[in-house]
């Protein structure tokens, strides 16, 4: 589409009733962002109230017809999903505004490939519109939703805005308390000319910020710049946003049992499972009785299926008729919402089976045969982007269509423990579900553990590295790197869970777009060097954490870059890195960045302790440009997901990385966490 042009969403499409809506962007570094955000305006082209703006605090609304569904990857990076359940939208509500907004002063001329784009419930692409002309803005509006009659249409809109998601806001009638002038206030108080140890240590080291207002809830603050302190201001009235939500202490609660062989009871027991038949059956039944008690988390599944917000009901072991012999799918989803029912078969398997494409196929006829609305397969698998699970024949002819989506389950484990650990659910029995689900998930016997094999073509991969014998385009070695991406894409998933945060893999700009292009060349790479290579977004941290695994050495790298200060001179800089990693592990390597071809000074963390100024290059004229900080590990070799498998070593050196090292480092200019997230959050 082109800049103010529209359409009625019923001419592209007969399944709009619910639509999924996808603003993405490239960024020639892998780390730009934008915050996305959604506003439902009433016949006056204004909201209601504070709880009709929707972003990353307020991502659901209460009736289900919007669901931010977070960051999913791409061939470039990612793209923030929006589901719409547009019957589901007030009769009141005239218009719906789509729009992003950058922080910490990034513009969106940064930003490449600036878009968004519209499909329907059957996850078939309708619409695209690229935003061209963003220019110098800190915020845009995508497009927008409006009703014409009893249908919908959308228009391309590409309105940038200056002064922000604050000055868009406003535009539509959000209450913001204007708390500017007082953070310029607090940054010019702090901001002398002196560069002493107390101005540098003002620089890098995070002061203990107090808790936000309550007036910020209804609207995301400004991020703060580092170190800066403000009085607490005296909170306002204003409306919430949501209900405030249950999440589960992370720390275990005193025992009454007499010793640890009393073991606690669970409501979904793993000890007599004994066969994979009887896994799937038990993985199957689990998961669907939960999705229909708490629809907190059966939305978070279904919405970027197309699912609409309503009634659900989940069946187990279904006879449906196809030919000669009934066909049994593992689950039945079924919605009903104003009187239509969306109904998805569910296909499931656990440990390392694989999906059956004949048996795939099967369902996917029934299901357009019968009218229901997708096919959902569930394994341990990921499935890549270009890269299908099973390849299934779809009959164009058919006026019906019928989506096949996949899940694996550890999406269905992070997704459970987002909301318990982080987000919150509705109430304690939701929240105690979720944490037997997601107990079951993670027990050994449950066959539900996610990615857990490189494939058969690891170990003559690693053998054709070891004796120089691999050549490119060698059909092995793109397996390898295909299977590497999806072990990236689960290490992320746990990561993120853990942490509560956004975890995504980072796919540059210059690389290029295309998915398949991409993984060639990452195996021809791995060909070459012997190295496979992916770098972390994650936020919160300064810079991407890369992690490179070495089959020639059998050895594995993760890292992180971070640039150096603004102000202070270099030998504080030096000595604060060393003391904020006081309790980082002393083989950690630190290698200063100095704008030269020679490099800069670097060593070991135990060495460097008791001399920080060994770091700075000897030239006084070179100039530093940040720190690369490395820790090492020895490389598992096998192929599955055992203790001395490739695998797990690389799932326990990021995770070591993080805690030991990341942690410790500088945040940079981050979004404040409204005060009920923090009393909330275990």
């Amino acid at each position: 589409m082109i800049k103010g042009a529209n359409t009625a969403l019923a001419d592209l499409s007969d399944d709009v009733g619910s639509v999924i809506v996808s603003l993405g962007w490239a960024s020639p570094t892998g780390e730009g962002d934008a915050d996305v955000s959604v506003l439902l305006l009433d016949t006056n082209g204004k909201v209601r109230s504070d709880s009709d703006f929707y972003f990353y605090n307020h991502p659901v609304a209460a009736d289900g017809s919007v669901q931010l569904l977070g960051k999913t990857p791409t061939a470039d990076g990612s793209e923030d999903r929006i589901s719409f359940d547009l019957t589901a939208v007030p009769s009141e509500i005239g218009r719906i505004v789509v729009a992003a907004s950058r922080y910490d002063g990034a513009r969106f001329d940064e930003l490449e490939d600036v878009r968004i784009t519209l499909a329907d419930a059957a996850g078939e692409s309708l619409l695209r519109f690229a935003v061209d002309d963003a220019d110098s803005v800190t915020a845009v509006i995508f497009g927008e939703l409006y009703r014409r009659g009893e249908g919908w249409k959308f228009r391309a809109v590409g309105q940038g805005y200056e002064s922000g998601l604050a000055g868009l806001a406003t535009d539509f009638g959000v209450d913001i308390e204007d708390d500017a002038a007082t953070e310029a206030e607090t940054e010019a108080a702090l901001d002398t000319p002196e560069a002493d140890e107390h101005a540098d240590a003002a620089t890098l080291a995070p002061a203990e910020e107090p808790a936000p207002p309550a007036v910020l809830e209804a609207i995301p603050a400004p991020r703060r710049p580092e170190g800066e302190a403000v009085e607490p201001k005296k909170p306002t009235a204003r409306p919430r946003t949501a209900k405030k939500k249950v999440t589960l202490p992370r720390t275990v609660k005193k025992t009454l049992a007499e010793n640890d062989s009393w073991k606690p009871a669970r409501l979904f027991p793993v000890s007599v499972l004994k066969s994979d038949r009887d896994r799937e059956m038990r993985a199957t039944s689990v998961l669907l009785s939960v999705m229909a008690q708490v629809p907190e988390f059966s939305r978070r599944l279904t919405a970027g299926f197309g699912a609409p917000a309503g009634h659900m009901e989940t069946f187990t072991e279904v006879s449906l008729p196809h030919g000669d012999s009934p066909r049994r799918p593992d689950g039945v989803i079924r919605v009903e919402r104003a009187g239509k029912l969306w109904t998805a078969l569910v296909e499931t398997k656990t440990n390392g089976n694989a999906l059956k494409a004949d048996q795939v196929q099967a369902y996917m006829d029934i299901a357009a045969r019968r009218g229901y609305e997708a096919v959902i397969t569930l394994t341990n698998d990921v499935a890549l982007e270009g890269s299908p699970l099973v390849d299934v024949k779809i009959d164009k002819r058919r006026k019906h269509k019928v989506a096949l989506w996949h899940l694996s389950w550890a999406e269905v484990a992070h997704q459970a423990q987002m909301l318990i650990r982080h987000e919150g659910v509705g109430n304690v029995a939701h929240a105690w579900l979720l944490q037997e689900l997601l107990y079951y998930l993670q027990h050994e016997n449950s066959g539900c553990h996610g990615f857990q094999n490189m494939g058969p073509a690891w170990v003559p991969v690693r053998n054709g590295i070891d004796d120089e014998t691999l050549c490119q385009g060698d059909a092995r070695a793109l397996e390898v790197a295909e299977n590497w991406e999806r072990l990236i894409r689960q290490v992320c998933l746990r990561l993120g869970g853990e942490l509560g945060q956004k975890v995504l893999p980072v796919q540059r700009a210059k690389r290029g777009t295309d998915p398949t292009e991409r993984r060639n060349r990452l195996a021809d790479q791995l060909c070459l060097d012997g190295r496979l290579q992916a770098e972390l977004r994650i936020d919160g941290i300064p810079g991407v954490l890369a992690v490179s695994a070495d089959l020639r050495t059998g050895k594995l790298r993760t890292s992180v870059e971070i640039p150096a200060p603004e102000q202070g001179y270099p030998l504080s800089w030096a000595k604060r890195l060393v003391r904020r990693l006081a309790e980082a592990p002393a083989d950690l390597h630190v290698e200063t960045l100095v704008d030269s071809e020679t490099g800069g000074p670097r060593g070991t963390l135990e060495r460097l302790r008791p001399e920080p100024a060994d770091l700075l290059p000897k030239d006084n004229g070179t100039k530093i440009t940040g720190f690369r900080l490395s820790l090492l590990k020895s490389m598992g070799s096998g192929r599955g997901n055992a203790e001395t498998g490739f695998i797990r070593s690389v799932d326990d050196a990021v995770h070591r990385f993080y805690t030991t090292v990341v942690v410790h480092l500088d945040t940079p200019r981050t979004r404040r966490a409204p005060a009920k997230e923090r009393t909330t959050t275990g």
